[in-house]
């Protein structure tokens, strides 16, 4: 590929990769949002995490409605709704004192995420190479993310930290949704409301596995702050400094996830990924000091986003227009959703270390649905004309026509078959047709008309 059809995706994309920083930051400072919630309000654990889990419902109900209606509201119209809805929030929360005003204004900023988030999945679908925007989405977020992990505990206490950095980052986003499409045009093809949902058995076994998925992520995620502070004893500031390396690991991973890129196919990585997170949760929820929970932490940190980069993009796989992505990214939601409450009344429950083993031992009941689907999808399916020839099976596209059969058809990554070829020369010219006499007879003027040449 050119340098200048690179700056072409690059420019194409940059966008969306804002939208989805934008999007999925919420979820990423959950710890310090629940943390900050109990502290500054004088909520208890189950409370916060009531409240952790209001913002990112919202934020997976915003996907659910949406997921289809993308390409009719317009991409730019949605984005732009959905950032000032998010802003308008989070900054009221942040501003106020009041509880019930504070958790009107995480549903209200939940619901502009998720719209942002719907919006930068359902693009990101359309892309060309849809694992590369999404993990260039994940290396924004988690950069912006451990910046903030590293700044906020400096800045001092209360609520409205966390909060007004994320209406900040809305506001600052605002202006890439210039570049989206308007009305009726999706990010990379022309809309068709009528095409059917393609294979629907496989992307609702993924939708359901990526809904567990993330809820024994975030189970953990939304009490990792307190297992710092109340198990390992260490401060806010410490917390906040393995926070931060922890996400520096995960910009690791992620670029490491896009050097490796379709090398192992998408089996490998989520299947081996997600059973290395089970055994990362169960050691850094059984941390009792900061080396081994700095080291459950960072560990966890750095396979997570390669893992889920690589179902972002299976996801995306299954639907060019994106809506098997935003459904799949809604449920994921939702999961998160109900994580930091789970994670909370299994804490209660059972104490740490055994909220961890539980965790791990779905994680790795889960691998095996998840590696299923990536086995047997592998890719978008190919019709008529869709291989550019002499690219080989990396050049394989989809071809831009909606409707296409969605049956047993090649998969990206078959080999092609052999080009032959063939020479066709040119027909000889036929013989004219002569008749022969004996020697020394002379025709006569009928005999000459007859065979002269035509």
């Amino acid at each position: 590929m050119s340098p200048r059809r690179n700056s072409v995706l690059s420019a194409a994309s940059w966008p969306l990769v804002a939208l989805f920083t934008a999007g999925y930051l919420a979820a990423y400072l959950l710890p310090t949002v629940m943390g900050r919630l109990g502290a500054g309000l004088g909520l208890g654990p189950t409370q916060a995490g009531a409240v952790g889990s209001a913002l990112l419902l919202c934020s997976a109900s915003a996907g659910f409605v949406l997921a289809s209606r993308v390409e009719a509201l317009g991409p730019g119209r949605l984005a732009r709704a959905g950032l000032l809805l998010a802003a308008t929030g989070y900054g009221c929360a942040a501003l106020s004192s009041a509880v019930p005003l504070v958790v009107a204004g995480v549903a209200a900023g939940g619901l502009g995420s998720g719209t942002a988030t719907t919006v930068a999945a359902a693009g990101i679908a359309g892309r060309r190479d849809p694992h590369r925007t999404s993990t260039l989405g994940l290396l924004g977020v988690s950069a912006l993310a451990g910046a903030l992990y590293l700044t906020i505990p400096h800045l001092g206490g209360g609520h409205g930290l966390p909060f007004a950095a994320l209406a900040l980052t809305a506001l600052l986003v605002w202006p890439a949704t210039g570049r989206l499409p308007g009305p009726g045009i999706a990010a990379g093809h022309a809309a068709a409301p009528t095409a059917p949902l393609p294979h629907r058995r496989s992307g609702l076994v993924l939708a359901g596995a990526m809904m567990c998925w993330s809820l024994a992520q975030n189970a953990l995620w939304g009490v990792s702050s307190r297992i710092g502070t109340s198990q390992a004893g260490l401060g806010e500031a410490a917390v906040g400094a393995v926070f931060a390396a922890a996400l520096g690991a995960a910009l690791l991973g992620v670029i490491g996830a896009g050097v490796l890129g379709a090398r192992l196919g998408r089996a490998l990585p989520i299947g081996a990924g997600t059973a290395l997170i089970a055994c990362c949760i169960a050691v850094s929820a059984s941390a009792d000091d900061l080396p081994s929970f700095a080291t459950g932490e960072i560990a966890w940190n750095t396979v997570y986003p390669v893992v889920l980069s690589y179902l972002i993009g299976l996801a995306a796989s299954l639907d060019q227009r994106g809506r098997w992505a935003v459904l799949c990214g809604s449920a994921s939601s939702l999961g998160t959703a109900c994580g930091p409450l789970a994670g909370s009344l299994l804490s209660t429950w059972a104490g740490y270390p055994a909220m961890g083993a539980l965790l791990g031992a779905g994680l790795l009941i889960l691998a095996a649905p998840l590696t299923a689907v990536a086995l047997h999808t592998g890719g978008r399916p190919l019709v008529p004309g869709a291989i550019r020839r002499r690219g080989g099976a990396p050049a394989a596209v989809l071809a831009a026509k909606t409707g296409a059969p969605t049956g047993p058809l090649p998969q990206i990554g078959t080999p092609e078959q052999p080009i032959v070829e063939i020479t066709v020369r040119a027909p000889r010219r036929p013989l004219t047709k002569r008749a022969f006499a004996p020697a020394g007879h002379q025709p006569t003027p009928h005999e000459t008309a007859s065979t002269a040449p035509r």
